[in-house]
């Protein structure tokens, strides 16, 4: 059975502005919006805007940190997301392999067929 698709965290994730976000989220810790602009080509507010939509699917979690928000991953919806991909990916590869045996199938058919 596969695993049902979160189309809402998987347009959050879909942006590259945000998986580069979440990235960095990964490798330095929790961060607040100013420092993660400081190594991108995006204003502070602009990475405010797609933190807020990460914090709005629950892939990220802000807490006040004086007059700013720390943002850190949440692991378990990253883990989420992750095991949806892998239920798409396996749905796609069983898919696939039909497809496969299919057109073997017709080509045995046609090899059948002009050998007669």
């Amino acid at each position: 059975m596969s695993t049902p698709v979160d189309d809402e965290l998987w347009s959050a994730i879909g942006d590259p502005t945000r998986r580069t976000l979440i990235d960095l989220l990964l490798a330095s810790g929790p961060s607040t919006a100013t420092s993660l602009s400081a190594g991108l080509p995006l204003t502070r507010q602009a990475v405010s805007k797609h933190l807020a939509v990460l914090d709005r699917v629950g892939l990220v979690h802000a807490e006040p940190a004086g007059r700013e928000r720390r943002y850190h991953v949440d692991e378990a919806q990253l883990a989420r997301a992750a095991a949806q991909l892998a239920s798409v990916g396996a749905t796609w590869d069983a898919r696939l392999r039909r497809i496969k045996r299919i057109a073997e199938a017709i080509e045995r058919s046609r090899n059948n067929t002009e050998g007669e």
